[in-house]
């Protein structure tokens, strides 16, 4: 066996396990299979330079930013994250306490410090917390059909759409305001979106909708960075378990292989990478993300997968959320301010609308999460996923929910960018030069998306022009 950039000595006799995907499901497994009596012979396969997957933390401009997974959801004992994260030393005292660990979110974001419409104009935090506890109600209904004989309605957004509707036919305020309350419902299924991470919570089916299990514990972050996570999991495995830069071209299975090096023995599955190297095993874990299964299907597994897990990844959904973030000279917002929503006044979440994304793109964004102040530097945010950050001096993080440009996520980190440009973006080891905004700060957006080769995680860089009047009021502000 020949991997690309070096030898992989080929392991004696005894059990070997190949675990194929280098994420954080890979890193689980094959750390809990190093405990295992068998003693296997274990090795990871990863495609990319690095391991973790969609945990990445930037500390490259005086602070951690998480351009992947940020938060721990449900940090209490029963959360096998948050127990690693503790015994690592990776949580501070407040995460740790008993206190925090016993919140009970329902599984609802929490809500906002200050909400924003789209005019620029504040909306009444009364307002938002009589819709937020309508529309948290309902979610929670919705998980009540889970053991039902049969569902009302097949999805959760007509569901929810349907019991809105009959709550609004009691309303008794003028147009305005009832045309601003459903604005505010459209940004909580905006942000339900994101949790459930589906382009429009109507692909969502309403019979299972409750399998979700929600745990106690205020969510929580990662002080030094969630990749600490990571690079502590990789610190206990086996010097040389893991294999970078091999991405995997055809997993053979069910057949009987044989090498040089062990003869006499035969091995049930051979593991073929990209690159002509072949990893025959006795096991292997497949740990890829669904995204890439979808799109390699065909391919990815000889003999053909058996026709019912076949369909089932094909079948099942998912959705993309998005990261941006935005900088800025000073902070606009209050020292104590954690979370910005926005409202988009002329949105309704009874209005089956499917605008033109590229100018539209923007209305699934739910809000901005102010990040910790790196010195003189602040910083916003919303919620997942890739790209590179740039410096900020302060800076928001807005999330955005669901499909902005098409496909899914592909396991090699491979993406396209949303913008006017179909050339391929910098490498991540170039530095990030976006252009200032007019106000003093910069924008930068990071999206993930597709699978299209040659095309790399990139940012796009929004013109002013481009941003809602809530955005160019938060930088002019700046």
């Amino acid at each position: 066996m020949e991997p690309s950039g070096g030898s992989v000595e080929a392991p004696g006799r005894g059990l070997r396990v190949l675990v194929v995907g280098g994420g954080i499901a890979g890193l689980g497994a094959v750390q809990r299979l190093c405990r295992h009596p068998a003693s296997p012979h274990l090795r990871v396969l990863e495609a990319t330079a690095r391991a973790g997957g969609r945990i990445r933390s930037e500390r490259s401009f005086g602070g951690v930013v998480e351009v992947g997974a940020h938060w721990i959801h449900g940090p209490s004992q029963g959360n096998p994250v948050f127990q690693l994260a503790a015994k690592y030393g990776l949580l501070g005292e407040k995460e740790l306490s008993e206190e925090n660990q016993l919140v009970e979110t329902g599984g609802h974001v929490g809500l906002p410090s200050v909400s924003f419409a789209s005019s620029g104009r504040t909306v009444s935090l009364e307002l938002v917390v009589e819709l937020a506890t309508l529309f948290h109600g309902l979610i929670d209904r919705a998980r009540e059909f889970l053991h039902a004989a049969e569902t009302p309605v097949p999805s959760v957004g007509e569901y929810l759409k349907q019991e809105v509707s009959r709550h609004m036919a009691r309303w008794a305020e003028d147009e305005e305001t009832k045309k601003l309350k459903l604005a505010v419902l459209n940004s909580f299924f905006n942000v339900e979106c994101c949790v459930s991470g589906t382009h429009s919570m109507d692909l969502v089916a309403l019979a299972p909708f409750g399998e979700y299990t929600v745990l106690p514990g205020l969510d929580c972050t990662f002080p030094g960075g969630y990749q600490g996570l990571t690079n502590h999991i990789m610190a206990s495995l086996p010097r040389d378990t893991m294999v970078f830069n091999k991405p995997v071209k055809t997993i053979h299975w069910s057949g009987s292989f044989q090498e040089a090096a062990s003869p006499g023995e035969t091995f049930p599955v051979l593991v073929e990478c990209e690159d002509g190297a072949r990893f025959p095993a006795h096991h292997v874990l497949v740990t890829v993300p669904l995204g890439f299964l979808k799109e390699h299907l065909d391919t990815f597994f000889e003999p053909p997968l058996p026709a019912e897990k076949a369909e089932a990844i094909r079948k099942i959904g998912f959705g993309t959320s998005n990261k941006i973030f935005l900088e800025f000279e000073e902070p606009f917002w209050e020292p104590d301010c954690q979370h910005i929503q926005v409202v988009w006044e002329d949105t309704s979440p009874l209005e089956d609308t499917a605008p033109e994304l590229p100018a539209t793109w923007f209305k699934k964004l739910i809000g901005f999460f102010v990040l910790p102040s790196f010195g003189s530097r602040s910083c916003l945010q919303e919620k997942p996923h890739i790209g590179r950050f740039t410096p900020p001096r302060t800076a928001l993080c807005c999330l955005a929910g669901g499909r902005l440009t098409g496909s899914s996520l592909c396991g090699t980190h491979r993406c396209n960018h949303l913008g006017p440009s179909s050339e391929p973006s910098p490498s991540s080891s170039e530095p990030n030069s976006a252009p200032p905004v007019p106000g003093g700060g910069r924008t930068t957006l990071f999206l993930t998306d597709s699978v299209q080769p040659g095309l790399r995680c990139g940012d796009v860089h929004v013109s002013r022009d481009q941003l809602s009047p809530v955005s160019r009021l938060s930088l002019e502000s700046g």
